[in-house]
């Protein structure tokens, strides 16, 4: 692959962050954040070098289950703005070169959703199809998505006195995406949001979109992908599939990878935390290594975690609760036996030696990296808060009140920030964009150097042997260019030797992340010297290359 062979596939090496509007500054003064203090924090954004951002759902909605039970398709929630609002937001965040994905959010509606009230009033009527009824309860074993909270997947409805399907909360109906008609509506909601100004879509339970023994849903995904690359070529849909990596590249489409246009790497994220609970790059070695070769204009998008619990379900039993073990060791950090709903600061006790190599790992995993609001900051749950909304905090921007999410003198906000040790007093941007050592600085440094790394998202991947079960070691190869990034997972330091193969003894090796580090290759071999909890980004520079570097 040359770079030049590219195109307009922006995703390949974008710089994705994760944000929840009203989480993120709230600029009216009702304690609940919205786009105008969204627009107003683009700068920053820009600035930390996010190129696309993911707004978590903020349309219509009674909020039962943090927006993602939606009510309109086609609105904004009125404590956020209007869609002015987010029309404005869009034209001042694309003029700083941003690119904006949206959640698409239709394996289910919220039970008010005008569908479903037509649907349950009249089942012959126009919407009677669009969910999937019962006269009687069927006998389904199904596993319901939240199984210590609801006891199967089909529930009374007091109207109509019939039985609905829902894969998740009751109050949140599965659409019946088998119908053409449900179909069709889906695709003028991506049209919609298409024409005001979004780039693409994050889509949400993917796995549980369409009900069909027949490969329908592969058929529906790729008529989504038809409809939006018609619409806008340089369109995509970031899928959430967690599941195993043979089962990920049947909906990217396999081979032809015309369904979903990126994916992000569970399986990889899970073998992430258990290799950090070992202090053992083995399990990511393997996932690396088991990963499917996919299609050019496909892509994996790599994350520490993100806005739901960190789900382990992937592991066996006894992984997960070595993971559990090791960073949720109170019950009241895990959730429905299988996630954990802490942030990596709290998970790792703030260690900035291990921060920063998590960081460093994750974002030279070939693929994209995936940011959740505040992880560039150390933001830390509130354990006070039961269930996943212990990580949904308020972004926090100074030590002030309310940790200047809000205006001084606003007395609510949409949720509590965490107490001492994790409050604004000692975590926030405001201090941090003064401080050459915070976490943000890295943060700062380490996009940059990826995104002047194409290798990253573009290369050929080799995983090197590097003598330590705690070492991992990668090259990738693009067009001549070669990146490699070395990182060890325990607590002390190691040497290491590597061999690379195809380069000759002038080759200039370069740290992207410390410029006055320089390291020389003899015979091939190269020789390391790597601290605890450490990471190295090199570039492999031939003599006479032109690469700026």
């Amino acid at each position: 692959m040359r770079i030049s062979d590219t195109g307009d596939r922006w995703w390949k090496t974008a710089v994705f962050y994760n944000l929840d509007v009203k989480t993120f500054l709230d600029w009216n003064g009702d304690g609940i954040g919205d786009f105008e203090g969204l627009a107003n924090r683009l700068d920053y954004l820009a600035d930390l070098g996010v190129t696309c951002l993911w707004l978590a759902p903020f349309y219509p909605s009674p909020r039962e289950d943090n927006g993602y039970d939606i009510s309109d398709y086609y609105g904004v929630h009125p404590d956020y703005g209007h869609l002015g609002d987010f029309v404005e937001f869009v034209r001042t965040a694309k003029d700083r070169g941003m690119r904006i994905i949206v959640d698409l959010v239709v394996n289910h509606t919220s039970d008010q959703h005008p569908w479903f009230t037509a649907s349950r009033e009249d089942p012959s009527g126009e919407y009677g199809e669009f969910y999937r009824w019962a006269d009687e309860r069927p006998d389904d074993a199904t596993a319901n998505m939240f199984p210590d909270v609801e006891d199967g997947v089909w529930s009374e409805d007091e109207v109509s006195g019939r039985f609905y399907r829902h894969t998740f909360y009751r109050q949140q109906p599965d659409l019946n995406t088998d119908a053409e008609r449900v179909r069709e509506e889906i695709e003028k909601v991506m049209g919609f949001w298409l024409q005001v100004g979004a780039d693409g879509f994050r889509v949400d339970a993917v796995p549980y979109l369409i009900e069909s023994e027949q490969g329908r849903e592969h058929d529906f995904l790729r008529s989504l992908r038809g409809a939006l690359t018609r619409r806008r070529g340089s369109a995509m849909m970031l899928g959430e599939v967690n599941l195993p990596y043979d089962e990920q590249l049947e909906f990217f489409g396999g081979e032809d990878g015309d369904e979903l246009t990126m994916q992000f790497d569970f399986v990889g994220n899970q073998a992430l935390w258990l290799s950090m609970a070992r202090q053992n790059a083995g399990p990511l070695r393997e996932a690396l290594l088991a990963r499917p070769e996919l299609a050019t204009g496909n892509q994996w998008g790599n994350f520490v975690r993100n806005h739901d619990e960190l789900t382990l379900d992937q592991l066996t039993e006894a992984e997960r609760y070595e993971v559990f073990d090791a960073f949720a060791p109170e019950a009241s950090q895990r959730i429905h036996d299988r996630g954990i709903v802490r942030r990596a600061p709290g998970m790792l006790e703030s260690d900035p030696r291990r921060l920063r190599m998590l960081y460093s790992l994750a974002y030279s995993l070939p693929g994209a990296p995936v940011l959740y609001y505040g992880e560039e900051i150390g933001l830390i749950e509130n354990g006070a808060i039961p269930g996943r909304s212990a990580v949904r905090t308020p972004m926090q921007w100074t030590d002030g009140e309310h940790g200047g999410f809000a205006p001084a003198g606003t007395p609510e906000i949409v949720a509590e920030q965490p107490g001492e040790g994790a409050a604004p007093a000692q975590i926030n941007v405001s201090a941090q964009l003064r401080d050459e050592d915070s976490l943000l600085a890295f943060q700062r440094r380490l996009i940059a150097a990826y995104r002047s790394s194409p290798e990253i998202g573009w290369g050929e991947l080799t995983v090197l042997d590097a003598g330590h079960d705690c070492v991992l070691a990668h090259r990738l190869r693009l067009d001549g260019a070669d990146f490699l990034a070395v990182h060890n997972l325990a607590a002390h330091g190691r040497s290491v030797e590597l061999a690379l193969d195809g380069l000759a003894d002038e080759t200039a090796v370069v740290s992207l992340l410390d410029p006055a580090s320089r390291s020389e290759l003899d015979g091939g071999n190269l020789s390391l010297e790597l601290d605890g909890y450490s990471g190295l980004w090199l570039r492999l520079v031939p003599q006479g290359s032109r690469r700026l570097h």
